[in-house]
């Protein structure tokens, strides 16, 4: 079955359930309830339904290998939306921000993530439709990307770069104004920490659409397809965060995973040409590596529990997936 064009009111009807799940999710916090991991777990699972009953829609529109190239570009997307964690944890940890006034952060830079992806698939999908070599560029920043991610866990960052560079180059106070981004000091209006961590967490999400963008591209270069599992990925990290901020640095093989799926995605590109890999396959391949890194992180975790502290200590200083920003 050929995959009929995107009609407008499949992007209409999109646009409405992801509307409604924020307006849900916002009305569900207007008396600043708080975000118990028990509240967190159950959004988690709420958008992970929604992003995967929503191939049932691409399914029926567009038939079977379309939806199977919807999973697999949400899988690889929410797979790496794993690495914004620890980034979360490291820019939040360095201002130390409350965990309380974390969540408006989160939201406002996620929401902020949706418009950067869009941009960078549009321009993704444009190069690759008018320069075909454009393809190999894709792979091999996949395969350093891919090297990158597997040589260090990123819970062994102890400190942002982009923190520490906007705090040089903004006007900032330490205090807070309640929610707010700026504070009036003595007539000057400064910077509160919670505006650096918007900041850090939308600059370091361009470096993480660098990776993932061409991640989602190799698996399906329909926009729809890219666009809308991108944004179910990304929509769930605020929960996803809230439910794991205390223990995803139990997952200690979850990096070698990501740069299994990451190399998958590169060799698949620059291999484009000569094999075809079935878009089933291809999920599979994702399962298989990400599922395996979580099932060794938690039996290794169960023999031998280890801190975030103590890694740092054993592994000592190196390189990492993201060197976030160069001052």
């Amino acid at each position: 079955m050929n995959p009929s064009p995107v009609a407008p009111w499949e992007w209409g009807l999109f646009g409405v359930v992801v509307l409604a799940m924020i307006l849900v999710d916002l009305l569900a916090h207007r008396h600043h309830h708080k975000d118990t991991k028990k509240r967190a777990y159950a959004w988690s699972i709420a958008w992970i339904a929604v992003g995967l009953s929503f191939s049932v829609l691409v399914w029926w529109r567009h038939g079977g290998v379309t939806a199977q190239e919807y999973l697999g570009a949400y899988l690889i997307e929410k797979s790496l939306s794993l690495d914004n964690l620890f980034v979360f944890l490291v820019i939040f940890s360095s201002l130390r921000v409350p965990e309380d006034k974390q969540r408006g952060v989160l939201f406002w830079g996620i929401f902020g993530a949706l418009v950067f992806r869009a941009v960078f698939i549009f321009l993704g999908l444009e190069a690759l439709q008018r320069w075909h070599w454009v393809v190999y560029i894709f792979g091999a920043i996949l395969l350093y990307a891919a090297w990158r991610v597997a040589r260090r866990h990123p819970s062994e960052e102890s400190d942002s770069k982009v923190v520490h560079w906007l705090e040089k180059r903004m006007p900032v106070t330490t205090e807070y104004e309640g929610e707010k981004f700026f504070k009036r000091v003595n007539g000057k209006l400064l910077a509160t920490p919670l505006l650096i961590a918007l900041l850090s967490i939308e600059l370091t999400d361009v470096a993480f659409a660098i990776d993932s963008v061409p991640a989602a591209l190799s698996v399906s270069q329909n926009l729809f397809v890219v666009y809308t599992s991108n944004v179910f990925a990304i929509l769930g990290l605020r929960a996803l965060y809230i439910a794991l901020a205390k223990t995803v640095h139990e997952l200690r093989y979850l990096h070698l995973g990501l740069g299994a799926v990451l190399a998958f995605a590169g060799l698949k590109m620059i291999l484009s040409d000569w094999i075809h890999v079935h878009p089933l396959l291809s999920v599979g391949i994702i399962v298989v590596c990400i599922g395996l890194s979580v099932w060794a992180s938690v039996r290794a975790n169960k023999r031998h529990p280890m801190h975030p502290e103590t890694r740092r200590e054993e592994d000592g200083p190196r390189g990492g997936r993201h060197e976030e920003l160069h001052a």
